[in-house]
């Protein structure tokens, strides 16, 4: 299933369980149904962890939020050493065209974080953008910066 994806190939645990496939969240520990955009997440996370130097510990899967007296999830955020939330990730199957309407949702989460950066990811293409606070503003980046950056 990773194969499709503008990501570097990793190997996930995949099961079936019940007659439906699923994939290991290492960061979880649980198995989690298997679908595209959860391939995408675990795709993601390796690439964080494998390559951009993230260490598996600073980073939440499904974190929980409440938003407006509503219980929301980001999809991963990840901390600093401090403990600090730096970074949302947002994840959408690859069938999904990344718009302003999913930057909005990854915003709507910031407003309870603050963090540094807001990823976004399809698993075919990826935005980064760094929160520019005082100026009122964000920066797209060119790429996804490695953790020692944030």
């Amino acid at each position: 299933m990773t194969d499709n994806l503008n990501l570097p190939p990793f190997e996930p645990k995949i099961s079936e369980q019940g007659g439906k496939l699923s994939i290991w969240d290492p960061i979880r520990m649980i198995w989690t149904p298997l679908t595209p955009e959860e391939n995408v997440r675990q795709a993601f996370v390796s690439y964080l962890i494998n390559y951009k130097g993230f260490p598996a510990s600073h980073i939440a899967n499904e974190q929980a939020i409440e938003l407006n007296s509503m219980s929301r999830r980001c999809d991963s955020v990840i901390y600093d050493k401090a403990g600090a939330p730096k970074v949302i990730v947002e994840y959408k199957r690859p069938s999904v065209a990344i718009t302003q309407k999913v930057f909005d949702q990854i915003a709507r989460y910031n407003l309870v974080l603050h963090v540094d950066y807001l990823i976004v990811s399809n698993g075919l293409k990826h935005y980064c953008v760094k929160m520019e606070y005082p100026a009122g503003k964000y920066v797209f980046l060119q790429d996804i910066p490695d953790y020692t950056e944030i």
